[in-house]
């Protein structure tokens, strides 16, 4: 296979001047390491990278997780072991050399207004493990909450410093801030999610809205004031990083595919640009893979020029998450192997879909086993890591088969 790279400054466009990034194109297989990356022809010092671009070939799959709390396990001593127990010395490389190739990070507006332990991910603290991701020779995807805290189905709260703002303009300058900042850390992501599960919107309630004809008109009227909101999340998105691709992410493709194709429906008839349709499945939440199968089937059929990735799932290991609402014990028992046979079909189910092309775990980097801090306690047992041995589980091994 022909292997070609492209290093080329690409200057921004933008009123404001930031510094212009360097890309690595690649259209073929290479070696990466956390030093360079090498290919037939040469290498190039990781370092020297911005963004390795999306310029790949056809057929490309992105498979991953969401590593947000990565960081805080290791600053607690968290045990990382791979299925044989030998230590593993950087979960990064490991995951690497596990297959996958993109990591998802999530970034909040200001953590320090919310208690959760979790919801730590201001700014900084992104960078940083955003430049570890990106000099692994790995892709990032960035996930903009646009709040102080989880922003979900259920909440979408506008942050407390943006009350006395000009929304639309205010939506448009973090975005701008953020991936500028990142940029200039050796950091620019490569997808951008602007906005975590928005099927009734975000910067509620101003932007509250949904697709259904049955919900009460004044939040209809709200969806000329969302798709402003995404207009300008996007405009900064193209102006500053041209070359990443824009995820938008709902959560309604297994449980209510009818609402999830009229909700991208009203984004296509806003003209809201994006690339890549985001979806949310877990099992326990959302029903079924034959559920999932046919949301899929929907979104292909209703917008076949769009991508589509499934950018949060997840299934336990040990015992049920907290809310489960379906019981699917009787196919994938909470055990390893149940978690690993219910990973080996949600992949057997997306390679049926043409369009379907990333696969991301959720809080897959959650870990108990050894941490001297707050993160030892209430453990997330739908991760990829026993949180009593440490060790890798079945699944992370089974998620490379994706691509």
């Amino acid at each position: 296979m022909v292997i070609r790279t492209l290093l080329s400054l690409l200057a921004l466009l933008c009123c404001n001047t930031v510094a212009a990034q360097t890309f690595y194109v690649c259209e073929g297989p290479d070696t990466r390491t956390a030093q360079q990356i090498v290919f037939t022809d040469g290498s190039i010092p990781t370092a020297s990278v911005d963004s390795i671009t999306l310029s790949v070939p056809r057929g490309q799959r992105f498979v991953g997780g969401d590593i947000s709390v990565l960081t805080k396990y290791e600053q607690q001593q968290a045990t990382y072991l791979d299925r044989d127990g030998k230590a593993i010395s950087d979960v990064l490389t490991f995951l690497r050399e596990q297959g996958w190739n993109t990591m998802r990070v999530r970034l909040f507006v200001d953590p320090s207004q919310d208690s959760d332990k979790n919801v730590c991910q201001d700014l900084d603290y992104v960078t940083s493990l955003a430049q570890r991701i990106k000099a692994a020779g790995l892709l990032l995807m960035l996930d903009f909450h646009y709040s102080d805290t989880w922003a979900d189905p259920g909440k979408q709260t506008v942050p407390k410093s943006w009350k006395d703002f000009d929304l639309a303009q205010r939506i448009y300058d973090y975005t701008r801030e953020c991936l500028a900042h990142l940029v200039a850390h050796d950091a620019a992501p490569d997808f951008i999610q602007t906005g975590n599960e928005i099927s009734f919107g975000m910067l509620w309630e101003s932007g509250h809205v949904s697709a259904n004809s049955a919900w009460t008109a004044y939040l209809d009227t709200n969806w000329s004031t969302l798709a402003t909101y995404l207009r300008q999340a996007s405009k900064a998105c193209r102006e500053v990083c041209p070359r990443a691709q824009i995820i938008i992410h709902t959560e309604q493709c297994a449980n209510n595919p009818t609402l999830d194709v009229a909700f991208f429906k009203r984004i296509a008839q806003y003209g809201i640009d994006y690339d890549i349709i985001g979806v949310s499945y877990y099992p326990y939440f959302k029903g079924p893979l034959g559920n999932l199968d046919r949301g899929l089937t929907q979104l292909e059929a209703n917008f076949p020029t769009k991508q589509i990735q499934v950018v949060e799932t997840g299934y336990p290991s040990k015992w049920a998450v907290g809310g489960t609402s379906y019981d699917y014990t009787a196919t994938y028992p909470y055990t390893h192997e149940g978690q690993r046979r219910l990973t080996a079909d949600l992949i057997t189910t997306l390679r049926k879909h043409p369009r379907v092309n990333g696969l991301s775990w959720w809080y897959a980097e959650a870990n108990a086993k050894g941490c001297t801090g707050d993160m030892k306690n209430g453990w997330y047992n739908a991760s990829l890591f026993d949180n009593e041995t440490g060790r890798a589980l079945p699944a992370l091994y089974e998620l490379k088969r994706f691509k």
